[in-house]
């Protein structure tokens, strides 16, 4: 569905005291749809209240077609707004954007954070700390700012937060408490660094046949499912007293040890039920690799009101442990580092893929958006 050639310029406010403004700066090869299914994704409220006039055929029973020159309006919660589609231009104004910015969205949530600054040190691979330097989102904000960062690393966008108060007219050009001028960074964030796949299916691969489609795509696959052997109780414990000055009959004592290994040993008998199982791949110096395979009640938001998901389904998760943690955690990691991240996200669409032909289902990426397998 493309997008009309013209859009209008973004206004100078549209935030009052209480609100925060955010920018979500898209490139042109993405149109306004995927925004809405990513918000889908996401947030339960989801309806657009004005739908933009690039989306004419889209359902709207609470709501109504934007007029000319008028952005559509997509409500994302109760407090939270995304308006749009705008051209990146402001009212008089430079809204600072990346270059290759085709389309922009001014996003409006409440404006609640943190009062401490961030600490210096820490993981903050998203950038989010120097983005809100006097204090993190938390509650609603926070979940808007998770959401924006995950749509601009799947769409190869952009986000301009903390925006509210830096080009209004006058000191409350919105009615009511002037909005405090934020910081205002751009954040691009780097594709790459979701990497981890899980695929949710209604069909259950048995330990070996899960390791058999592993193994076909990597042969260092090795089956994690087997523990030490059960080699009963201490030698002598049948003897021992269970405290100091415990006086329980010796023969009693082994009578009652007795009973616990006469009891042990027909669990150990009865049929092994086996509710979740893991594949490992060592990668060497990238790392390592590993499957997931348990039920799962929790499903991405799309995917809840499906059939075969509503008594719980199975997931196989995709999983990287990159050889340094810390290193992983930055927001600028080192080149050896993105070299090993790329290879090893190659290998976990690989997994993932093959298990898809395998079992079928649906996969969805680490912040829960669905992920078409021809894709991979």
């Amino acid at each position: 569905m493309g997008q009309t050639a013209t859009h209008p310029p973004l206004p100078r406010s549209s935030t009052r005291g209480h609100e925060a403004r955010h920018l979500l700066a898209l490139p042109a090869d993405v149109v306004v749809d995927e925004v809405e299914v990513l918000a889908l994704s996401r947030f339960t409220a989801t309806r657009w209240e004005v739908v933009p006039r690039d989306l004419p055929g889209a359902d709207v029973p609470l709501g109504r077609m934007a007029g000319p020159d008028e952005p559509g309006v997509l409500r994302l919660s109760r407090h939270s707004t995304l308006s749009g589609p705008y051209a990146p231009t402001g009212q008089g104004f430079d809204p600072g954007l990346p270059a290759g910015t085709a389309i922009v969205f001014d996003v409006v949530c409440p404006r609640e954070r943190w009062s401490d600054a961030p600490p210096p040190e820490g993981g903050d691979k998203d950038g989010i700390a120097r983005s809100f330097p006097a204090g993190l989102p938390n509650r609603e904000e926070d979940r808007v700012i998770t959401w924006l960062v995950a749509v601009a690393r799947r769409l190869g966008a952009s986000v301009r937060f903390d925006v509210g108060g830096m080009w209004d007219a006058t000191p409350a050009a919105a009615g009511g408490p002037a909005a405090p001028v934020g910081a205002g960074v751009v954040l691009t964030p780097d594709p790459g660094a979701a990497v981890d796949l899980t695929l949710y299916s209604d069909v259950w691969l048995d330990p070996q046949a899960c390791h058999r489609v592993i193994q076909g795509v990597h042969p260092r696959a090795v089956l994690a499912t087997e523990g030490a052997p059960y080699q009963g109780p201490p030698k002598g414990i049948a003897e021992m007293p269970l405290y100091p000055g415990e006086k329980l009959d010796p023969q009693l004592r082994r009578e009652l040890h007795a009973r616990a290994d006469d009891f042990d040993i027909a669990a150990l008998q009865e049929p092994q039920i086996l509710d979740g199982f893991g594949v490992v791949i060592d990668l060497g110096h990238d790392g390592w690799l590993t499957v997931e395979v348990a039920g799962e009640d929790f499903v991405p938001q799309l995917l809840r009101e499906l059939p075969w998901v509503r008594g719980g389904c199975v997931a196989y998760r995709v999983h990287w442990d990159p050889p340094d943690l810390p290193e992983a955690n930055r927001e600028f990691p080192q080149h050896s580092h993105l070299v090993a991240r790329k290879r090893s996200a190659e290998l976990v669409a690989r997994v993932a893929r093959a298990l898809w032909d395998a079992a079928g289902g649906e996969l969805g990426d680490e912040s829960d958006f669905l992920v078409d397998p021809d894709d991979l």
